[in-house]
């Protein structure tokens, strides 16, 4: 076993391996804990599962156990002694043959069925799911047409009675202990043809490995192939109530036939991270109707899950976001290199400002320089703004090793534009090579830098764009602070700009293949 998982499943059951693999299939990393007590071990067949019709409780469970290890799913045999709530996760125990562990599970699903509770009469539990029965529609084909006998222990026994004689016709009631039908009940059961037996049941009596009847206090044999009984069906809830979680009983026709766990339409409970699924939520639930709240409940909580996912992204996004735009993140990137960028210029401001008359450019973000540089070398009077003092002081040394005429054409400036705009109209070229900030912010900057450009001048905004972050490539640039030039575009007002937007692909020293959003507006 692991340290932690996202889900321990509790019950290796129908419903927790079709949970525990549907969490599985999602990706999810699933430890099933499996005590093997299966309710419908001693059954014979599954029935009515569309596709696995007559199968064995051991056969179903064997095939789970294998979808469940092809999909990563670990399943181990134990049991959990012991669940308490740690943050939005839990501390579960898990007592195995040869060791206890404590593992951590963000999630929670209890699929721990119930225990038929069986009347006391001597012979019946021997009987249990052979030929003492209690669901029509898990053993009712295979004793069709033969003499059925109801143990009556409650009033439910009479519509237990109505239902199995759609299997037979010969269907006795054994009144047990239980009171007397009333004038309309009795009526109903006569015009069924269903007789009523008086007096308790002291024994279920076989021979040669089958129920040939039940013997009443008087001594009396009635000869039955199959007798019904109606177990009181108990939810195996003691890990649920460590977690404060209590069962509820289960009552019909008036009388209680077991108890459940509460839960809502998905198996989610009362405590915010378990969910429950199978009989221990549902005692009527057959095999498939386990199987598919196990579904539901993995589905549930993995979508649960998905949303605790995205919360914490988001979280640690705004946090990392609000962080990596400030001075101290810029200062400390440049101080842990010597050399951050290449020297060089941008290749899309060299193709676009190369025939440019020279006048006063503003370079926004200069970093180490390049640009502004090259622009001064051009005979462009330029400003370098940056927040890093870092970044500025190594443009400043690279400017003066240009020359003392090129170092002349150039002021830098430590400023935060977002904070301190450029005045309106004051420079014939802004450039912005990939500035890139959420997107608020950045649509401001790009509208305050559009209004610092003279009439006739132009504003150049050179990018990364998010195809290539679509592509699984491109720069540490999260994806919504990418732009494509349309949408750069779609902020300036055409009446005022002439604009060309568009994307250009360029290739890197590595052979990399990236692409530039470039918009190249002239301010009429």
């Amino acid at each position: 076993m692991n340290e932690a998982y996202d889900v321990v499943v509790v019950g290796g059951g129908a419903a927790g391996l079709s949970g525990a693999v549907a969490l599985s299939r999602a990706r999810r990393s699933v430890l099933v804990v499996d005590a093997g007590e299966p309710r419908n071990a001693p059954s014979g067949h599954v029935h009515d599962y569309l596709g696995r019709e007559g199968a064995t409780p051991t056969e179903l469970l064997t095939d789970g156990h294998a979808e469940l290890a092809d999909y990563g799913g670990e399943l181990v045999a134990g049991r959990v002694t012991d669940a308490a709530k740690d943050g939005e996760g839990f501390v579960v125990t898990v007592a195995t043959p040869g060791d206890t562990v404590a593992v951590r599970a963000r999630r929670l699903l209890v699929t721990t069925g119930l225990v038929d509770e069986l009347p006391d009469v001597p012979g019946l539990a021997e009987r249990f799911g052979t030929d003492v029965l209690h669901c029509p529609y898990c053993h009712g084909w295979e004793v069709r047409g033969r003499a059925v006998g109801i143990l009556a222990t409650g009033p439910a026994a009479w519509h237990q009675a109505e239902l199995w004689r759609q299997w037979t016709e010969c269907v006795v009631v054994l009144r047990h202990r239980a009171e007397s039908p009333d004038a309309r009940q009795a009526e109903r059961l006569a015009a069924r043809g269903i007789h009523v037996v008086d007096g308790p049941v002291v024994a279920v009596e076989s021979a040669e490995d089958r129920l040939t009847g039940v013997r009443l206090a008087s001594g009396e044999l009635v000869a039955l192939d199959a007798l019904v009984v109606g177990t009181r069906m108990t939810a195996r809830a003691e890990l649920l109530e460590c977690l404060g979680l209590s069962t509820v009983p289960v009552e019909f026709a008036g009388q209680v036939v077991g108890s459940r766990v509460p839960s809502d339409p998905t198996g989610a409970t009362d405590v915010p991270g378990v969910w429950v699924a199978g009989n221990v939520a549902d005692p009527a639930a057959q095999v498939v109707v386990a199987a598919a709240a196990g579904l539901r409940a993995g589905a549930t909580i993995n979508a649960d899950l998905v949303e605790a996912d995205t919360r914490d992204a988001v979280e640690a996004y705004r946090e990392q976001t609000r962080t990596m735009f400030e001075q101290d993140a810029w200062e400390d990137r440049y101080r842990a290199r010597p050399t951050l960028w290449s020297g060089n210029p941008n290749a899309q401001l060299v193709a676009e400002a190369a025939s440019l008359t020279p006048g006063r450019a503003l370079d926004v973000g200069s970093g180490e320089g390049a640009d502004a540089i090259w622009l001064a070398a051009r005979g462009w009077q330029v400003t370098g703004t940056d927040i890093s003092t870092v970044a500025l002081a190594r443009a400043a040394e690279h400017a003066r090793a240009a020359g003392e005429e090129t170092a002349g054409r150039l002021t830098w400036s430590h400023t935060d534009l977002r904070e301190a705009p450029p005045a309106p109209g004051s420079f014939d070229l802004v450039t912005a090579q990939f500035m890139h900030l959420p997107t608020d912010p950045r649509r401001a900057l790009f509208a305050a830098l559009a209004d610092a450009v003279a009439p006739g001048g132009t504003l150049l905004i050179v990018g990364h764009h998010p195809r290539d972050k679509r592509d699984g490539g491109g720069p540490g640039v999260f994806l919504d602070m990418m732009y494509t030039p349309e949408q750069v575009a779609a902020d300036l007002d055409p009446a005022m700009w002439q604009i060309h937007a568009e994307t250009r692909a360029r290739t890197l020293p590595n052979g990399e293949t990236l692409h530039d959003a470039v918009v190249v507006a002239q301010r009429k």
